[in-house]
């Protein structure tokens, strides 16, 4: 039985390997984006009953941008869906629903990994759908959100949740990492004060099951003579994402001076970290400009 065509807007690193997948199970896929070979696709994938959306929501030092999102989801046609995957901050999908009152506009974070990508898609941990808040108990929304599920890989966690829900989901597991990594390297610079073994150390803090073994690395990258330097939070969306969530606290919760100073203070750490180690510094400018000076 020949299986639905679904739609992929965006063929970056998320979109391909997603839409690679869809592929890869037997769905026919359309893909629309930027580069030659999608570009003609417009049409085709505007007749596509589900569409996911994987385009660029970056954090620069003008704040957080989805003007690519808010330009292409109008490509999505009357009556269809648009599952977005990409990482937008809490209200997002609520605010487009709203503006866009003739597509049904679902909310699902994505949670990949760069060095485990397509293992990450096949076989997901999680499958999360976000219906925009006003529609939560709307059947039709429902129901959409239903088929979508019916066509993502298997997962063992899956929920249709409110779309502030899942948005904030995203931002929460890669923030809390994102201080859990400061945390390590903080601890690691005690340690080596102490004379104490970081692998010791460490194992006997992944021997509690509070604690978990990711991101417990404090020096974990290699430079050009293979010398491990790398220390800091960095990657494509940690540093992104911490801005802009800290970015959204001071605007919806300026009261909290004493979380705001919080947040002010591991960003300032994590940004020395990665700029006296050199670790990823081109992220590090692309968010905050290229005089990167972040203080509490």
């Amino acid at each position: 039985m020949k299986k639905q065509t679904i739609g992929f807007i965006g063929q970056g690193w998320v979109g391909k390997h997603i839409a690679d997948n869809f592929a890869k199970r037997g769905f026919e896929t359309v893909r629309y984006a930027k580069e030659p070979a999608y570009e003609q696709n417009r049409a085709a994938v505007s007749a596509c009953s589900i569409v996911f959306i994987a385009v660029p929501t970056p954090t620069t030092s003008r704040g957080f941008d989805n003007s690519i999102l808010q330009s292409v989801i109008g490509v999505v046609g009357t009556g269809n869906i648009a599952v977005i995957k990409s990482t937008v901050l809490p209200g997002t999908t609520d605010k487009l629903q709203k503006k866009h009152p003739d597509i049904i506009i679902l909310h699902a974070p994505e949670f990949l990994r760069e060095t485990s990508v397509m293992n990450d898609v096949a076989h997901p941990n999680r499958n999360i759908l976000g219906i925009p808040s006003k529609k939560l108990d709307n059947p039709r929304w429902r129901r959409a959100a239903k088929k979508v599920m019916g066509v993502l890989p298997y997962a063992p966690y899956r929920v249709i949740c409110s779309a502030p829900e899942a948005e904030l989901t995203k931002y929460a597991g890669n923030n809390f990492l994102y201080m859990k990594v400061v945390f390590m390297n903080m601890l690691y610079d005690l340690a080596q004060t102490y004379g104490a073994r970081w692998d010791v150390l460490a194992k006997n803090m992944v021997a509690d099951p509070r604690i978990g073994a990711s991101h417990m690395e404090p020096v974990h990258q290699h430079d050009h003579m293979g010398k491990r330097r790398g220390r800091g939070a960095g990657g494509h969306c940690f540093i992104k994402d911490f801005a802009a969530f800290r970015e959204l606290y001071e605007e919806v919760l300026p009261k909290d001076k004493e979380t705001i100073a919080l947040l002010k203070a591991f960003e300032a750490k994590n940004n020395k970290l990665l700029r006296d180690s050199k670790k990823d510094l081109d992220l590090l400018a692309g968010v905050y400009g290229k005089h990167v000076k972040v203080t509490p």
